[in-house]
């Protein structure tokens, strides 16, 4: 089984990307963010194009803002909305979405951003994280979190960790509320796989972040152990984050019980020249 999760940053604006790169990397299960459509709207653009590729779907949207869906050729059964007991801001928002595939619990998310440290913004977040770990806390054994976490877990997870000084997602709390649904016994299985290496998912649209690799990695895939024990290959697919209207977040896949186009990664391709980790380029003022 091949597990992806991609933050598409408007799933009309990225429909020219998506569903090539679903005849190409043939994922199982796919967890969006971002998607930024109604339930109804994202029914009528995708339901078709996606069943013809095999992929039942459930979505949680709302216009504009937001939105997540889990796309899977392997079964789609029990699909919860939401996360219970979230907080809203201040009303709820469609940033979670579970159900079950292939006999894993899936929940794909989009972490609130945070804004500010302090901020109602950033509260909002660690609560919104609180909820989200009761809730995996709540599930079957078998789970993966994929999503767009909006949060580096070590300094090793950001270009340059100065640049990012007084930001959100590099803050203590927000690591330890990441740390805390860890806890639950989920792996990163990415950076378990490639510990020490320079992997990043996001790089910001503005003053060229993307070709100097100069990004974060705040998009994961958390697994369980009975999930984590399978994996066989988790990558970054930096290839679908190059080229004309790309989305500003990279896809991360991993394979389970085998890796159909072997163990690849960290990042594919890798960057042809990254600016050293810790060179003086400057963060872009807001994102």
């Amino acid at each position: 089984m091949r597990i992806a999760t991609w933050n598409v940053n408007s799933v009309k604006q990225r429909i020219p990307r998506l569903l090539p790169w679903l005849e190409e990397r043939r994922p199982d299960v796919v967890c969006l963010q971002e998607t930024k459509l109604a339930d109804d709207a994202f029914s009528d653009l995708l339901r078709e194009e996606l069943a013809g590729r095999g992929y039942d779907v459930a979505a949680h949207g709302e216009a504009t803002w937001n939105g997540v869906a889990i796309l899977s050729r392997v079964g789609i059964e029990d699909v919860v909305l939401g996360l219970a007991g979230a907080p809203g801001f201040p009303h709820p928002e469609a940033r979670a979405l579970s159900a079950t595939c292939g006999g894993i619990r899936v929940f794909s998310v989009y972490v609130p951003n945070g804004r500010e440290p302090g901020s109602e913004h950033y509260e909002y977040k660690l609560a919104w994280l609180a909820a989200l770990r009761d809730a995996v806390a709540a599930g079957p054994e078998a789970t993966v979190v994929c999503g767009d976490i909006n949060i580096a877990p070590t300094d090793e997870d950001v270009f340059d960790p100065d640049a990012y000084a007084g930001e959100t997602h590099v803050t203590a709390p927000e690591r330890a509320a990441l740390a805390e649904l860890q806890a639950l016994g989920l792996r990163d299985v990415v950076r378990d796989r490639w510990p020490g290496e320079r992997v990043f998912t996001y790089w910001d649209y503005r003053a060229g972040m993307f070709h100097r690799d100069l990004g974060m990695r705040i998009d994961l895939i958390l697994a369980a152990a009975p999930v984590a024990e399978r994996v066989r290959a988790a990558w970054v697919d930096r290839k679908a984050r190059k080229g004309k209207g790309p989305s500003d977040h990279a896809p991360v896949l991993a394979d389970l019980d085998e890796a159909p186009d072997g163990d690849l990664g960290p990042v594919v391709p890798p960057p042809s020249a990254p600016v050293g980790k810790r060179g003086s380029a400057k963060l872009p003022q807001s994102r």
